[in-house]
């Protein structure tokens, strides 16, 4: 019996152990960049490597929001995110309570062919998408960053999934009391199914925060650029001065976070019931 403890406090300890080597190789980049935006430029390629700076330079920060403008950057960046969120939980839920409660002809064929297009990759529609808003007149305004991406077929799927496991009984008790499809959707589906509506959003405006492609194709102006196609640029106009380029990366990565810690719950959640079935 003892062997047998020991052997357990041995296996205990084994896998302990490789969740923190696992855990420090995950987090080591991000605490690289957080501790090479406070040092100074001689000091970032010395050999050997050193991990803390001798002195912190905590006006590394404020001189990288003076030689570029990364307030209107951020601003950019956070309304494009926040607002395809936003239409994305608009839209991808009705779509979702569509193909989850509603009986129309060809319902699943439709969501199968929905589900399709999320095989289809990206780089396919990248061209034909740009056309469309070239013809529109679109190109190098916020219409181009916003309204591709206000529908989701992996966004209404992840809900759909959830509607599905909501009991039947509660809207064909509010379908009773004289309400429409419309008010069920909004005053019970969408309040009990907050956990795949968080789960959503973080994805979403993850997504379209962290975006280049897309943005480096269809905008042209300083005005209109992102968080990271401004990140991009500043290191080509400026000869990557890798101090403030990381200083700009660290509070590239701070709404993200911010998002994730509100959110993270729910996140869980949403993760966690999104597949389940009735």
């Amino acid at each position: 019996m003892k062997f047998i403890k020991t052997l357990n406090i041995s296996k205990s300890v084994l896998k302990h152990i490789v969740i923190y080597a696992l855990a420090f190789i995950t987090l080591a980049p991000f605490v690289w960049m957080i501790l090479t935006s406070l040092k100074d430029m001689s000091e970032i390629f010395v050999y050997p490597p050193q991990w803390f700076p001798t002195e912190f330079r905590f006006d590394n920060y404020s001189k990288a929001f003076e030689a570029a403008p990364f307030g209107r950057y951020y601003f950019n960046s956070i309304f494009i995110a926040v607002t395809v969120t936003f239409g994305q939980l608009v839209t991808c839920s009705m779509a979702a309570f569509a193909f989850a409660r509603l009986q129309f002809p060809g319902r699943n064929i439709l969501f199968y062919l929905f589900l399709g297009t999320m095989m289809i990759p990206y780089n396919v529609t990248m061209i034909p998408s740009f056309l469309v808003l070239y013809w529109l007149g679109w190109i190098d305004t916020y219409y181009a960053l916003i309204v591709p991406g206000l529908a989701s077929a992996f966004g209404t799927f992840l809900l759909r999934q959830f509607f599905i496991t909501i009991p039947k009984e509660l809207e064909e008790a509010a379908y009773i009391d004289g309400a429409t499809k419309l008010q069920v959707l909004r005053t019970i589906i969408v309040p009990l199914a907050k956990p795949a509506l968080a789960t959503l959003a973080v994805f979403t405006f993850m997504g379209v925060f962290n975006d280049f492609i897309w943005a480096l194709i269809v905008i042209n102006s300083e005005d209109m650029q992102t968080v990271q196609l401004g990140l991009a640029i500043f290191r080509d106009r400026y000869l990557t001065q890798w101090d403030l380029l990381m200083a700009g990366s660290v509070t590239a990565v701070l709404p993200i976070l911010i998002v994730f810690f509100f959110a993270q719950k729910y996140f869980i959640q949403g993760i966690t019931l999104s597949g389940l079935k009735e």
